[in-house]
């Protein structure tokens, strides 16, 4: 059975492109144009992994990693951040929810920049579904 990779951007362009890497791949990709529509798709049927970006409407990628890494039940899930913004940014983002009461969580698996190479993002998925 192919494996599951849940791709939530709200670039169409780029959602596009992170599928072929996903079929490439040889899994199935399933896409989600924000957060709140991923999780919805997660909570129906967890996905093998899911590649986030962090800007998004609705809600966004921060709350949705939160989710994935403070949800017992979803705690298993491989997430590839892929973001137009900086390692450094999101985590100091994610240290401030954290101020703010919201529950510590561990620092991504894999975080790519964009724009990434098709190679790049290859490797890290296969990494994660080997």
């Amino acid at each position: 059975m192919n494996k599951k990779v849940l791709i939530v951007d709200d670039d169409p362009d780029i959602r596009m492109f992170n599928a072929s890497i996903v079929e490439d791949c040889g899994c199935t990709p399933i896409e989600a144009p924000n957060g709140e529509e991923g999780l919805k798709i997660i909570k129906k049927g967890p996905p093998d992994l899911v590649i986030l970006d962090v800007l998004m409407p609705k809600q966004n990628g921060l709350r949705l990693y939160r989710e994935l890494k403070t949800n017992k039940s979803l705690l298993g899930i491989p997430v590839i951040i892929l973001s137009g913004i900086a390692k450094r940014t999101f985590l100091r983002s994610q240290k401030a929810l954290t101020e703010f009461g919201d529950k510590a969580v561990p620092e991504p698996e894999s975080y790519l920049e964009k724009p990434v190479e098709p190679d790049e993002l290859a490797r890290e998925i296969k990494k994660f579904l080997s």
